[in-house]
């Protein structure tokens, strides 16, 4: 089983190698990860797994999934200060 995170990307830039490297926030974790064999470009989302850009994802989709992702971190933080 695969699980890939949307991320928008806030920088490109190939220094890794020449190829084609971004800074990705994923909800307010910046990671860089490989963009080479995506068409996107600064303020895209893109679906990230395995630090790769696997595509291209709509930005409404994106911000839904995040705020999801959000609110099971929320909820995780509220059982563990309950137990």
């Amino acid at each position: 089983m695969c699980l890939a995170i949307p991320g928008k990307i806030t920088t490109i830039d190939r220094d890794t190698h020449g190829l084609k490297m971004a800074s990705v926030d994923f909800g307010g974790l910046s990671r860089k990860i490989c963009v080479e064999w995506v068409d996107a470009a600064v303020g895209d989302y893109v679906m990230a797994h395995a630090g790769m850009a696997i595509s291209r994802v709509d930005t409404e989709e994106a911000e839904q999934t995040l705020a999801v992702f959000a609110d099971i971190a929320k909820a995780a933080a509220a059982a563990k200060g309950a137990s």
